[in-house]
């Protein structure tokens, strides 16, 4: 058998006398109609739609998560110390008791004030609060707050004395230490 070229289609005339364009297709002798424009402009009508549809689903899914998250911070801020304040609770109540004793002696006074302050170490160990108390250290401005420098026989810039202990909320310092840094003499 011999292979014969496939016979071009007789072009089809549309509503208004033009011929509409063909497209041939792989198999000799078929011919395949694009669409209309009206039919093109309906499909693109339709898909616009269809994504403006998922657009707006889309937008007022993120303004309700923003919304959450705007809602789920401002809880966060106005109970961040609930956790810390529940700890202070038997601390208090370790203080009024220690007052509303009326035959106290100093030394049960001091050993409830020793307990009330065991009680205030483990309510700051366990909020991250830690205690800034340098002593020997070297001089770190990030940490301490220098009040005064003295003669020292030993290495400038160490902290000899602690006039009041900082205290650093996990990684960040609150409060600085107040201390004495040494000079070298001479200096």
């Amino acid at each position: 058998m011999q292979d014969t070229p496939p016979t071009p289609a007789k072009p089809e005339l549309t509503e208004n006398g033009e011929t509409a364009p063909t497209v041939e297709s792989g198999q000799a002798g078929q011919v395949d109609t694009l669409p209309s424009p009206e039919e093109l402009l309906r499909q693109a009508e339709l898909k616009a739609a269809e994504h403006h549809d998922a657009w707006l689903r889309a937008k007022a899914e993120t303004e309700n998560l923003r919304r959450r998250a705007q809602e789920d911070i401002a809880k966060a801020h106005k109970y961040a110390a609930e956790k810390f304040a529940a700890e202070m609770l038997p601390v208090r109540d370790s203080l009024e008791a220690a007052l509303a004793t009326e035959n106290a002696t100093v030394e049960n006074l001091k050993s409830g004030v020793e307990l009330t302050l065991k009680q205030l170490s483990a309510a700051f160990d366990k909020s991250g609060l830690a205690e800034i108390n340098p002593v020997g250290e070297k001089f770190d401005p990030h940490h301490h707050q220098a009040i005064s420098t003295l003669d020292d026989e030993g290495e400038a810039n160490r902290v000899l004395n602690v006039l009041q202990k900082g205290y650093r909320l996990n990684d960040r310092v609150i409060r600085p230490a107040l201390v004495i840094v040494s000079k070298a003499k001479g200096a």
